[in-house]
């Protein structure tokens, strides 16, 4: 053999001499150093680009303006917000109304879903091709139709204040939006605000033990029907051990007609209503698909089972089927939840002030700050996004079948 200079190689003593160049480890270890080179290196040249450009324009680089106040006002606010205030509580009174639009609509979807899904596998087949015939509408029309058709062309068309649409609870209905009862600051109100978290940290506590005497082959508590109650019931008894009865502990300003408008209670701008309508009809059809297949997915032996025990179709579908598909519906549902979020943004089409309404519109043109605002408005949702994700890895790991 010729004499030359010796080839470095890998894995000597363990088995055949390999080159570098024939190994898979260190070709993958060279690809990967470059693919991180070149995307440094194109961030590099963006941020550097951006740079050169701002001082090109004379627009300084900060986020000082989110103390500057601002000039304009915005309408149905969840965060109390006029002209004066800063426009980080601008943009905090949008990030309201976003988290508020988009939980409403996700708890509206769920419901929805579910029972629709249930419903395309009843054996009844009116109610299975109705249910059917919902899925396919409104999945396969596009979102933003559905919010032009519903703000426009439905709530819009509604009579005006002095013909409001009486509905049952005393809300009252108008082309200026859906008016309902709202509490008045009292003793008997704050006291069923410390009910309710009492309740809920009862309610956390009796999961707790329920899922430890399940693990321990105990009988588990029925929490579908001791959670409402204790919900319902602690709240009621605190108002009524404040004041001496419900009915002065708990006063309630309700929506009336006062000239040409209507006073009193609280106001549901009709671009909210259109927005969470349009967000969870078309999310539960989604939902209900998912609900449907993982239904679809227990084995039918599971419903024989139930049926051999002497239960009905009810209990067998609340006792045996859910429990058991929703260790499939949840993985999947958690995308749907964080698809509903992010399409919240399209509220900037019907004019509800909503995170990016509000971000994109009068912040961004009032300050000029177009890259912080928006990398602002990207940052907060993927926080939501990541938040929501969390949560609902948290409830499937939980859901999961423990292995052994």
């Amino acid at each position: 053999m010729k004499a030359g200079k010796p080839v470095r190689t890998y894995g000597q003593g363990r088995g055949p001499a390999i080159a570098w160049w024939g190994n898979p480890a260190a070709r993958a270890l060279i690809w990967q150093a470059l693919l991180a080179i070149a995307v440094i290196s194109l961030f590099v040249w963006a941020g550097r680009n951006v740079v050169t450009n701002l001082r090109a324009s004379h627009i300084t680089w900060g986020f000082g303006f989110l103390a500057e106040p601002a000039s304009f006002d915005i309408t149905g606010s969840l965060i109390p917000f006029r002209a004066g205030d800063s426009y980080g509580r601008a943009l905090m009174a949008g990030f309201g109304n976003t988290l508020t639009a988009s939980l409403t609509a996700i708890v509206i979807a769920t419901a929805l879903g579910f029972v629709v899904g249930v419903a395309r596998l009843s054996n009844n087949a009116l109610v299975a091709r109705s249910a059917s015939a919902y899925v396919e509408v409104l999945r396969n029309t596009p979102l933003l139709l559905q919010l032009l058709v519903w703000y426009n062309v439905v709530l819009k068309a509604l009579p005006g204040p002095r013909q409001s649409i009486a509905l049952p609870g005393g809300l009252l209905l108008n082309n200026r939006g859906l008016y309902g009862p709202w509490p008045v600051e009292s003793p008997g109100w704050n006291a069923v605000g410390a009910g309710l978290l009492t309740a809920l940290g009862l309610c956390i506590g009796l999961a707790a033990w329920s899922a430890r005497r399940r693990r321990e082959g105990k009988a588990a508590l029925t929490l579908w029907a001791i959670a409402p109650a204790v919900l319902i019931c602690l709240p009621l008894a605190a108002a009524w051990l404040t004041a001496g009865s419900l009915v002065g502990a708990l006063p309630v300003t309700w929506p009336e007609l006062r000239g040409f408008n209507v006073g009193g209670g609280v106001t549901l701008l009709p671009e909210f209503v259109a927005l969470v309508l349009g967000l969870s009809l078309y999310t539960s059809a989604f939902i209900a698909e998912i609900v449907r297949s993982g239904v679809q997915a227990v084995p039918k032996g599971q419903r024989e089972a139930g049926r051999a025990l002497g239960l009905g179709e009810g209990p067998i579908l609340r006792l045996i089927v859910i429990p058991q598909a929703l260790r499939l519906i949840i993985p999947p549902l958690t995308g749907q939840y964080l698809n509903l979020t992010k399409n919240s943004s399209l509220a900037v089409a019907i004019g509800y002030p909503d995170l990016v309404s509000i971000g994109a519109g009068p912040v961004l043109q009032n300050t000029g700050q177009a890259l912080e605002v928006i990398s602002l408005i990207m940052l907060i949702y993927l926080g939501l996004s990541l938040l929501t994700a969390l949560l609902m890895n948290w409830w499937n790991a939980r859901m999961a079948l423990a292995e052994r």
